[in-house]
């Protein structure tokens, strides 16, 4: 059975018409004579999207008791018995209440993409998984529904539901997408300009991201290589040189014209590993670009222009920088160079070669060892120097050798010296192996004349045959070691790297594995002071450096107090001290120091944005509390005013009774002002630690009366059951009456009719404990933590009961007693509050059974 498709219609915000554009496609479909039923839609009230639902045949929805209370939600089983050929499914990341075959909405659709019925869907950008973190991070609201985006990019098709902000809030303000008492939260909450541009934003560069990778399918289908300017794309090839922070930083200009447009770097190595370039140059570029907001990459090949090539047109570049040639003049007359020929080869690839000050310099090779050892070396003329007079006074004895095999001899001689010291030992071996045999071999005798033209040439053939061979065992033995060392850095590299990422701290990793590594005594990272820049002649100071990370014993304070200085930039430096490290060394150590830059740098972004945390949680919680303000303060002054002015009016006469009403009207506004103003006022204290508490010896048996008493009439009801035994509580009298006001009133509110909450109170290991049970919708577990969030309710649904301050404000003010309060699932269904406070008096253990 072919599996049905996905159409998502996908929002910036809610109001935008997503439901509305979906159910207009499902008319269109029905039209077509395609068979179209309504799975769920959900109108939120609006009459629009209600009148738009037409003639649709609707699925009936499932009713499930859950608690208490029913909620309903798409019957899954109804619709795939009724197999239509389009389901029309409403709100993708819906969380579907418990007892549902499936937790998510999702996984109901993916159910009925299986069974080949295409789906018709929606859903805010706020809610993909990818980007929940930086909505929230934008808007200070936490999504809890969220779809993974590998459900939302295997749709067929995406279509994008746009509106301007202002045009979105005109609707709000009109009444077209919440009712109008909670226009003027949202407008001045989530449903901001700046907020709105910014979901705008994500949901264009999601979806054409989605778009481009339909892109690039298409492209690898069809076989297509050559580039489509779709999208720009800069490519900068690195060759590991100084040049390299000039072309990166040229390469982002270019791509900064193009909004949108990518950066990548790549660096084409030779497959042998072996000619590498510098690694730190390389780890100090990649660093920069990715602070450009680029990528680095890192490819093989033998050919460069090819590799490059390949790799630019794999990522459908439209742009090429490379850097001017640093060969010579010289060096141009046998090979072109890379960057002309990577030109003549790009295609529809624009090139831009970008000239520096390392261009025709020539290429400075860095300084290699010698491939053999100078033992070796020195064996090796030992060797030439008596093993061929030796070697000539073996063959003066053997008359019946001719020149020809007295040359093979000698050359294989060469060559032995050439396997045990290497070049210049074997060209010194040849060239005295070639005097020898002319003086010794050579007709006419003892004399450097040589007679026969054979013979020149076969010293010549023999003179030529042995720098080759002496240059080729000397290149073997070169590359050799440069292998061994490139195996021998590269695990080092990736000793460290797994250090830093496996370690909490990363540069403490780092300067750890690095002391360990090269048998250090001591690593430090020094800083410069910022007012030794303006004056470069303080930088030889030891004053005007200072540790800002360090391992090891006795670390230096100043570059001069180390045995090897390696400068990471401007300001910093990395001191090694113990022993002085080579030169091959110095190379690895360059990259590790371009590594501690960026950790230094991850360490105090992490200490900024913990210093920010809380000023950025206050500055929510300003926000929170104006938009409570704005809304929840509005309703009990306007009762109070509305009744007030009513009895002040002379337009109207008012019996006893209609006074009465009134008086309690403004009575009971003003009493809920009042509770909401001391809770604003208490929450703020709390938030700055500025309240104050004075723990006494209190019972709850006396406290548990008085906060039901403030509640008025609707806690008649609740039963309380509290041990005369119970030991008091220390506890601040006044905190402790709102805690139970708030824990009793929060219960009240959300306990079925008839079944009032319960108050218990025990004593367990030194601590009191208080239980207020309710038995009402209960809140799942993984929302336990939610509630307690200043201006949350449960579900965020309710903005007539108050701001919501009721138990963050009540476990703030436990707390501060030394006390806590944790929810928990309460038998039956329901939540139940534990309130837990240190007792007066410790509870005495129970005796043991009497012998």
């Amino acid at each position: 059975m072919p599996r049905g498709e996905l159409r998502i219609y996908l929002g910036a915000a809610p109001g935008v018409g997503k439901t509305y554009a979906m159910l207009e496609e499902a008319h269109r479909r029905a039209e077509r004579g395609t068979e179209v039923v309504i799975g769920f839609v959900e109108t939120h009230s609006r009459p629009h999207t209600a009148a738009m639902i037409g003639d649709l045949e609707t699925v009936p929805r499932r009713t499930i008791d859950y608690r208490g209370a029913e909620f309903t939600e798409m019957d899954l089983d109804a619709v795939l018995a009724r197999r239509p050929e389009v389901a029309v499914v409403d709100e993708l990341a819906h969380t579907n209440v418990p007892g549902s075959r499936h937790q998510k909405r999702w996984q109901d659709i993916q159910e009925l993409l299986d069974a080949g019925i295409t789906v018709l869907t929606t859903v805010n950008i706020q809610h993909l998984e990818s980007i929940n973190d930086v909505v929230a991070q934008i808007t200070g609201t936490i999504q809890r529904e969220t779809v993974p985006d590998a459900v939302v990019r295997a749709a067929e098709q995406v279509e994008l539901v746009d509106m301007t902000p202002e045009a979105l809030r005109r609707r709000m303000a009109h009444g077209n997408v919440y009712r109008p008492d909670r226009i003027d939260a949202a407008l001045g909450n989530y449903f901001r300009v700046g907020n709105l541009t910014a979901l705008r934003e994500l949901a264009l560069l999601w979806l054409a991201d989605k778009v481009d990778a339909q892109l690039d399918a298409y492209r690898a289908q069809q076989g297509i290589s050559d580039t489509w300017e779709a999208r720009e794309r800069v490519v900068v090839a690195l060759t590991g040189g100084p040049e390299g922070e000039t072309l990166v930083r040229r390469a982002a200009r270019i791509a900064a014209r193009s909004k949108g447009a990518d950066l990548l770097a790549v660096h084409v190595a030779r497959s042998d590993g072996l000619a590498g370039a510098d690694p730190a140059q390389l780890a100090r570029q990649r660093v920069l670009t990715e602070s450009l907001d680029g990528t680095y990459h890192h490819v093989l090949g033998t050919d460069v222009p090819a590799a490059l090539l390949d790799f630019a047109r794999g990522v459908n570049a439209t742009q090429l920088v490379l850097g001017a040639s640093r060969r010579g003049r010289f060096a141009h007359l046998f090979s072109r160079g890379v960057g002309v020929t990577t030109t003549a080869l790009s295609g529809p690839i624009d090139v831009h070669l970008v000239t520096h000050p390392e261009a025709g310099r020539g290429r400075r090779a860095p300084a290699v060892p010698a491939a053999l050892s100078r033992r070796r070396r020195l064996l090796g003329f030992a060797f030439a120097g008596l093993g061929l007079p030796a070697l000539t006074a073996a063959l003066k004895a053997l008359p019946d050798l001719t020149l020809t095999n007295d040359i093979l001899i000698f050359l294989a001689a060469v060559v032995g010296v050439a396997l045990v010291g290497g070049l210049w030992p074997a060209l010194v071996a040849a060239l005295g192996g070639s005097l020898l045999l002319n003086w010794f071999f050579t007709p006419p005798y003892y004399t450097l004349t040589i007679a026969e033209t054979d013979n020149l040439l076969a010293l010549g053939v023999f003179v030529a045959v042995a720098v080759a061979v002496s240059g080729v065992v000397d290149v073997a033995a070169r590359r050799t070691r440069e292998a061994a060392r490139a195996s021998a850095d590269a695990q080092t590299l990736a000793t460290v790297a797994g250090s830093v990422l496996r370690g909490q701290r990363p540069l403490p990793a780092l300067l750890d594995r690095l002391r360990e590594t090269f048998a250090l005594r001591a690593v430090s990272v020094l800083e410069l002071a910022a007012d030794a820049e303006k004056r470069p002649d303080r930088a030889r100071e030891d004053t005007a450096w200072r540790i800002v990370a360090s391992v090891g014993d006795t670390p230096a304070g100043s570059p001069s107090a180390g045995e090897t200085t390696v400068p990471v930039d401007d300001r910093l430096t990395i001191v090694l001290s113990g022993r002085r490290l080579e030169a091959a060394d110095r190379r690895i150590v360059e990259a590790f120091a371009a590594q501690a830059a960026v950790a230094l740098r991850q360490e105090r972004l992490a200490e900024q944005a913990a210093t920010a945390r809380p000023l950025a949680k206050a500055d929510r919680m300003r926000t929170a509390l104006l938009a409570a303000v704005s809304h929840d303060l509005r309703t009990p002054l306007a009762s109070a005013k509305a009744a007030v002015s009513s009895l002040r009016s002379h337009d109207v006469d008012f019996d006893s009774d209609d006074q009465a009403e009134l008086l309690a009207t403004a009575d009971e506004s003003l009493d809920r002002l009042s509770r909401l103003v001391a809770n604003l006022l208490d929450m703020s204290r709390l938030q700055a630690g500025a309240l104050g508490v004075h723990p006494v010896p209190i019972g709850l048996e006396d406290a548990v009366p008085r906060a039901l008493d403030e509640l008025g009439p609707p806690a008649a009801d609740v039963r309380t059951d509290i041990p005369a035994d119970l030991p008091a509580a220390a506890a601040d009298p006044g905190l402790l009456e709102r805690v139970l006001v708030n824990l009793a009133a929060n219960a009240l509110r959300h306990s079925p009719p008839g079944q009032p909450p319960t108050i218990t109170a025990s004593a367990h290991s030194g601590q009191v404990e208080l239980r207020v049970i309710d038995t009402g919708p209960g809140i799942p577990q993984d929302q336990w933590d939610h509630v307690f969030l200043p201006f949350q309710r449960l579900g965020d649904r309710d903005n007539t009961t108050g701001v919501g301050l009721g138990l963050a404000l009540s476990r703030g003010l436990a707390e501060a007693m030394g006390g806590s309060i944790t929810p928990e699932t309460t038998p039956g269904g329901g939540l139940t509050m534990v309130l837990r406070l240190p007792a007066a008096t410790p509870t005495p253990p129970p005796e043991g059974p009497q012998e």
